[in-house]
């Protein structure tokens, strides 16, 4: 186990492009599967319904912290917290990180998620195995999304 999850990948499209499908809350929310409630602000927090089947029932909700054009895009959340009796409030989150870069065919995205050593113990590994999962996940859904 580690502190962090670190997935990149090559998209073929500019970073103007990629740069919008991350940081415009329409955009972001339809290739993460939320329904966000308003345009990201660094500083404040982004809440919606998450959409993706079997976890309708959970709100999503980050804290923005950096919105950095067009290379950093970044927010802190609590890692796979999908138990709706469970009180997360005192975990410290984790940081998620979009990194842009321009290539010769379009951008390198580099998605980061550090600070699993602070998340409850009992339920680390969970959060990161699935985070981990999750991520790999996102990084397919943004590449179609962004190249169709």
């Amino acid at each position: 186990m580690t502190d962090r999850i670190e997935k990149t990948i090559e998209l073929n499209a500019p970073v103007a492009r990629v740069w919008k499908a991350i940081t415009d809350y329409r955009e972001f929310g339809e290739w993460f599967r939320i329904k966000l409630d308003a345009p990201f602000v660094a500083g404040e927090v982004a809440s919606g319904q998450i959409l993706y089947p079997g976890y309708e029932h959970i709100r999503w909700t980050a804290t923005i912290k950096r919105i950095e054009e067009p290379t950093l895009f970044s927010f802190t959340w609590k890692p796979y917290a999908v138990d709706p009796d469970t009180d997360y409030s005192a975990e410290i989150p984790t940081l998620v990180e979009f990194r842009l870069e321009p290539t010769t065919s379009g951008t390198r995205l580099t998605i980061t998620e550090s600070g699993f050593d602070n998340v409850s113990e009992y339920r680390r590994a969970e959060a990161f195995r699935m985070n981990d999962g999750g991520w790999a996940e996102q990084i397919r859904n943004i590449k179609a999304h962004v190249e169709r």
